[in-house]
């Protein structure tokens, strides 16, 4: 408990621009979120108040930075498992737990899981031989997914095999590295949907409109809240699925259920237990942004209201180009807020280079269309220095 001001201390584990987004949120609660970063320009450290310095992968920097903080919590899934038991059996609030967040932090794992719980997903199997892998793409035809059970982010760790030559070339080298791996079915989607959730060590449950993800090699590129055209049996079908995991794992904070719709229905894709990209909207097209929710959750406060502000609103990701532009980022904001006015842009503070996810935009109206179609170009304007549809800054 924080001798001044009376209120309990979030530590937050990661010093990514999840923990400084909900360091953003802390500031209106009367808190400075606690941070444990790995290095000293991490986004998160250039911002919060109170930074510690120390690896996810010490056991004794885990140790001491929990010992000053009423609840432990996290902006990325990579703290080692048994490192997290340590600090349970020793007495630490980790949210979320130890056996949810596991869930989180091995896709075999949580695959095994929703099987057990019968939560429809892809067909797929643990790899121990490039023969499991031939024997699986045989039954249930090729092109297969090939992903690491841990580790993986935007694409890494995800490799499509169109054949049992592919295969063959691919697998032996990734178990040779000691890669745990699994392979799954190629799901025909007509897209992606994330449905994200919140639950307090109470039990309260939200949930948030059903959003549309949009990709682009493996990264979120854009998000679209609500989902278009997604029917209000769909929505409730992606919202109660996800209320469920939660309350079965029991989830504490942030939930969300990345899915791929089918035309035979939902698919659960894969589960992150934080404030999540898809989420990013929230900040700007919510009542209450995904990292207030979490700090109310992890907390156990009352969880705050999840409706949209205005009909839709875009998120887009601003992702460094191949060459950084000779235009700085303080002249790009100058051109982007004269043009769009209403923009409202979320930097992390990193530095550019080719792909990095550098911040976005959300933009908040009455039309989708309109709206996404502002938003990439300020997205792109914003990492090329380039507006796409030819427009004059002078």
């Amino acid at each position: 408990m924080d001798k001044r001001t009376g209120l309990p201390i979030v530590g937050m584990v990661g010093g990514g621009q999840l923990a400084r987004m909900t360091h953003q949120a802390a500031i209106s609660l009367g808190q400075s979120l606690r941070v444990l970063a790995a290095g000293e320009n991490e986004s998160a450290g250039l911002v919060a108040g109170e930074v510690v310095h120390g690896h996810h992968t010490d056991l004794e920097a885990l140790r001491s930075f929990a010992a000053g903080v009423d609840v432990l919590t996290f902006d990325h899934e990579h703290v080692p498992g048994e490192h997290l038991l340590t600090l349970a059996m020793e007495g630490v609030t980790i949210r979320p737990d130890p056996a949810a967040l596991s869930m989180a932090q091995n896709k075999l794992v949580m695959r095994e899981m929703m099987a057990g719980l019968e939560i429809p997903g892809p067909a797929f199997a643990e790899v121990s031989s490039v023969d499991d892998v031939i024997t699986f793409g045989d039954k249930h035809s090729w092109p297969v997914v090939l992903k690491a059970a841990q580790g993986g982010y935007d694409g890494r760790g995800v490799w499509m095999l169109d054949t049992a030559q592919h295969a063959r070339e691919t697998v032996p080298e990734l178990l040779d590295a000691g890669t745990p791996l699994l392979v799954e079915e190629k799901v025909v989607m007509r897209r992606e949907l994330s449905a994200l959730v919140a639950r307090s060590p109470f039990g309260q449950g939200a949930a948030w409109p059903v959003v549309e993800t949009v990709q682009s090699g493996g990264i979120n590129t854009e998000v679209l809240a609500p989902a278009p055209g997604l029917s209000r049996e769909r929505t409730q079908e992606a919202q109660d699925l996800a209320l469920r995991i939660a309350a079965t794992l029991n989830v504490t904070g942030l939930l969300a259920v990345e899915l791929f719709e089918t035309d035979e229905g939902l698919l659960v894709n894969e589960l992150a237990m934080r404030p999540h990209n898809s989420g990013h909207w929230t900040q700007d097209g919510s009542k209450t942004s995904q990292f207030e929710q979490h700090l109310r959750a992890v907390l156990d406060y009352p969880l705050g209201v999840t409706d949209l502000i205005a009909p839709a609103c875009v998120m887009a990701n601003v992702l460094g180009a191949p060459e950084t532009p000779a235009m700085g980022p303080d002249e790009r904001l100058h051109h982007l807020f004269a043009r769009y006015p209403d923009v409202r842009v979320h930097l992390y503070g990193k530095g550019e280079r080719p792909g990095r996810k550098l911040g976005h935009v959300n933009l908040v109206g009455d039309r989708m269309e309109e709206l996404r179609d502002r938003a990439l170009l300020a997205a792109h304007w914003l990492s090329h220095a380039v507006w796409l549809d030819g427009y004059e800054i002078h």
